[in-house]
């Protein structure tokens, strides 16, 4: 299980055409799921809608609230692979909720 991360400038779709891809994050797939599975589905925020199993979307709007919860968890993370993913992530969520327009796009698998 593991989640990857892209970037995109507008609302991204599935196939060939990338077009709107702005950045990717690759490399902390299962970390990130880790550290995102323990998150309470039906609690407060957005976090913990992320399906590690499925895509979920994040707009701008979507992604400066998730960013608050980053730092959250980033502060109360003990385990360095899980810590270097959220961080990755909370760069993303800034990017995301800096540029109008754009979706964070979570892949899971």
């Amino acid at each position: 299980m593991g989640i990857e991360l892209e970037l995109h400038s507008g609302r991204p779709r599935k196939g060939p055409s990338r077009t709107t891809l702005l950045r990717g994050s690759y490399a902390h797939g299962n970390a990130l799921a880790r550290a995102l599975s323990a998150l309470d589905r039906h609690g407060p925020g957005k976090l913990g809608w992320v399906d590690p199993y499925g895509d979920t979307m994040f707009n701008e709007q979507e992604a400066e609230v998730a960013r608050q919860e980053v730092a959250v968890l980033v502060r109360n993370c003990s385990d360095e692979g899980q810590r270097a993913a959220l961080l990755d992530l909370g760069v993303l969520l800034e990017a995301c909720a800096a540029t109008p327009g754009s979706y964070l796009w979570f892949m899971g698998d």
